[in-house]
């Protein structure tokens, strides 16, 4: 592996930027601000709300998640794209469980050495995803998580819904986690970039502690 160059790093490039939010709050919408040639990958259908508005898509098949899965890597270029969107990460994780469910032997169940593979799995994928040369947004719905902190404490923590096994090591690798929130009274769109005990939310690419939605990917440091 070629020695790095840490004088020409330019930390704005190449960003991994995960979002969650309750359904219907509006996180694959903000897909549609990306500029450049935007790829989506889709484990649902919601990436309707942004036609017009990306260069291809790919939406994983539900009853064969592995297989498609393999398929798109086979053919995705992604030197073609300034990003890609993962959009609605969090239900990939069920459909993969539920194809292998009716693997098992009773066609329904998962069987316990389903969790650990699934947990290889995930990683090897997003580890391949993260190490392609391009933006990379994804998207996941929102849950609560016990915490235990180093003092024994417990406490609810919003993050997104995936498992523990998963969810804690792609957050380590995103630049940005933010938590996507709508005001109910006047409907605006924010994203919460600085975590607390209730809400899990991460920024290493700027100073913002939170932004309105349309300004997600607007970068800017006054320390830089």
């Amino acid at each position: 592996m070629p020695a790095i160059d840490t004088a020409s790093l330019n930390k704005f490039n190449d960003w991994r930027i995960l979002v969650y939010g309750k359904t219907g709050a509006g996180k694959t919408s903000a897909a549609g601000i990306l500029t450049g040639k935007t790829y989506v990958l889709g484990f649902t259908k919601s990436y309707k709300v942004l036609a017009g508005k990306f260069e291809q898509g790919w939406q994983i098949d539900a009853r064969k998640p592995m297989e498609d899965l393999d398929e798109w890597a086979r053919q995705f270029d992604p030197t073609q794209y300034d990003n890609l969107v993962l959009d609605d990460i969090s239900n990939f994780e069920r459909i993969w469980f539920q194809e292998r469910g009716r693997e098992s032997k009773n066609g329904i169940s998962n069987e316990l050495q389903h969790y650990s593979q699934w947990t290889n799995y995930f990683l090897r994928f997003i580890e391949w995803v993260f190490d392609m040369p391009l933006n990379v947004y994804i998207t996941a719905w929102e849950a609560d998580h016990t915490i235990t902190a180093p003092t024994g404490q417990q406490f609810t923590q919003y993050g997104p819904d995936m498992r523990d096994s998963v969810r804690n090591v792609a957050m380590g690798l995103c630049d940005i986690v933010g938590r996507l929130i709508v005001k109910p009274d006047t409907g605006e769109r924010g994203v919460i970039l600085e975590g607390n005990d209730g809400v899990f939310a991460k920024n290493r690419l700027d100073s913002r502690k939170g932004c309105k939605v349309e300004d997600l990917f607007n970068f800017a440091d006054p320390n830089v």
